[in-house]
């Protein structure tokens, strides 16, 4: 089943189907197929007999408590940061019985950029009861990321982490600007980030062009190379689990500088390209090829010097201040004070004298 999102109004799935109700006798808004509700009652699915009308995500896609929690969240999340005025409960992503789902598409509190989209792409539910940078399961210094199996059973409770939007193991994302107005190779744009979304850089690549640049056309999951996007970007986003808190602000900046930058340079790279269009037609794609490739390298070069940097930086515990002096800075009172509730008398000085605090090493 296929229904088509109004004009201004944004849609969320998550590893779920999310159609519920369809109009049988609408094909310029909804495309099924013929045999989707007599499949669903020859195989058990569905039974008309029920007096329920036929849902399509309940009979193809029944869910749980556990795969509401791990889809539905996401989908909660999405949309009360695109529509804050509006109330979004938590109860049906937390699989309280009767529970009212979230509408199939909402209408942004205003019209949303690119720039908020690829927002919306990044997220641990920050700043929510679901925030995953903060508690004991976040280290000491605050990484959203939790290794997997995702769910797991002590002594007889079964538990799960959350699942976020910006996961460690995504391959790739993109956000797609589809502009009517503007000729189809340059109308179509493809914003694409390799890895985790929380610390890709979304780079622009127009249909039109013809050409992938090397760093992002080669690569094998199974042998790492510095001449690869996707691994050099996999590093940075590895690398940044041991301090978390400190590196994400470092890696930020490099984001958001170049994705900035793309920003500024679209409308003069888009004017010049129409006018090849209108006048030169056959240099449009060698132009717009070259653009995004030069874009892609550029993210490469800047992205091998982030992680040089962050190795150098925080190199054995320590982060170097801006004269290349390391400091330490230890731990969080809040994480001290788990470890000292777990193992009270562990690490207890019995002294009158004040503690010194240059030690040798």
């Amino acid at each position: 089943v296929a229904l088509r999102v109004p004009d201004g109004y944004i849609c969320a799935h998550a590893n779920k189907a999310r159609i519920g109700e369809f109009p049988l006798d609408n094909p310029d808004n909804c495309l099924y197929s013929e045999d989707v509700i007599d499949f669903a009652i020859e195989r058990g699915y569905y039974d008309p007999a029920s007096g329920e009308p036929f849902r399509f995500h309940e009979a193809y896609c029944p869910a749980d408590q556990q795969k509401l929690r791990y889809t539905e969240t996401r989908v909660w999340s999405m949309f009360r940061r695109a529509a804050p005025s509006r109330e979004w409960p938590t109860d049906y992503h937390r699989g309280v019985e009767g529970a009212e789902p979230y509408p199939l598409w909402i209408k942004p509190d205003r019209k949303l950029a690119r720039a908020d989209v690829f927002g919306l792409m990044r997220d641990h539910y920050e700043g929510t009861d679901y925030d995953m940078t903060q508690g004991i399961d976040a280290g000491p210094f605050g990484t959203p990321n939790r290794w997997r199996p995702m769910t797991f059973n002590l002594d007889g409770t079964d538990y799960t982490w959350e699942r976020p939007i910006s996961t460690q193991q995504t391959g790739y994302s993109f956000v797609s600007q589809s502009r009517s107005w503007l000729p189809d190779p340059i109308g179509g744009l493809f914003w694409y980030g390799v890895d985790d979304t929380y610390f890709t850089c979304y780079v622009p690549f127009y249909c039109g062009a013809t050409e992938v640049p090397d760093c992002y056309a080669k690569g094998s999951l199974g042998e790492f190379s510095w001449d690869s996007t996707w691994w050099v970007t996999n590093f940075v986003a590895n690398f940044a689990n041991l301090k978390y808190s400190y590196m994400k602000e470092d890696i930020q900046k490099v984001q958001s500088e170049l994705e900035s930058s793309f920003a500024l340079l679209q409308p003069a790279i888009e004017k010049t390209a129409l006018e090849i269009y209108k006048t030169q037609p056959e240099l449009l794609a060698p132009y717009l090829s070259g653009y995004s490739t030069s874009q892609a390298e550029k993210v490469h070069k800047r992205y091998l010097e982030l992680a040089r940097l962050l190795i150098r930086k925080y190199n054995d515990g320590y982060v170097q201040d801006e004269r290349g002096r390391p400091q330490e800075v230890g731990y969080p009172d809040d994480w001290y004070r788990e470890v000292i509730r777990a193992r009270p008398d562990r690490f207890r000085i019995e002294s009158e004298d004040s503690l010194e605090t240059d030690l040798p090493y």
